[in-house]
């Protein structure tokens, strides 16, 4: 990448206050009860990782549609004034549309988007680190209120943008300052 670019890679996921539950340790016999809402209100993080510095900008929002979609288009040739921003995203409904076309076009060269096949998440890194997320903060997990879920989603990410080399760790990318021996 020549210096005046940044490579992200973008993605949305769902943050439901019912927990995902996943295998967990009990006592011989006796099985863990894991209370959970009636009907959960959800959120959605829609987020993007830079594939060479770790950074990561992730918006929460009630509705994941191509309006809020281009909300984190903005917010990142905003983060990035002067250069150019690729992002690698899949080919979802929400990522194509008049809202996302009014951001590229007013970008004028300075936003392409780069579309992976659909269904391909194997392809896509920012998925590693919503794994890691879902780990660490959501599953086995009841919040009082579906507020505090959101906020122990954005401590998440406040956390871990303190520390980029962690977020390049778990989506596998090599740091900048680090050389690979060829």
């Amino acid at each position: 990448m020549k210096p005046n670019e940044v490579f992200y890679y973008a993605d949305e996921f769902n943050l439901s206050w019912m927990p995902p539950l996943r295998a967990m340790w009990s006592p011989k016999g006796q099985q863990v009860m894991i209370p959970t809402p009636g009907q959960p209100p959800k959120r959605y993080g829609i987020g993007a990782v830079n594939y060479h510095t770790g950074e990561t900008v992730v918006l929460f929002r009630r509705h994941k549609r191509r309006r809020e979609i281009a909300e984190l288009l903005q917010a990142l040739l905003e983060r990035h004034s002067g250069q150019t921003v690729y992002v690698a995203w899949d080919n979802a409904n929400t990522h194509e549309d008049e809202d996302v076309e009014a951001v590229v076009r007013g970008a004028a060269g300075r936003l392409v988007l780069l579309y992976l096949p659909t269904y391909s998440p194997w392809l896509n890194p920012i998925e590693m680190f919503w794994r890691h997320f879902r780990g660490e903060v959501t599953h086995c997990e009841l919040f009082e209120h579906i507020k505090a879920l959101v906020t122990a989603a954005q401590a998440f990410f406040a956390r871990y943008n303190q520390h980029p080399e962690r977020i390049l760790s778990i989506i596998g990318a090599t740091p900048k300052n680090l050389s690979v021996c060829t």
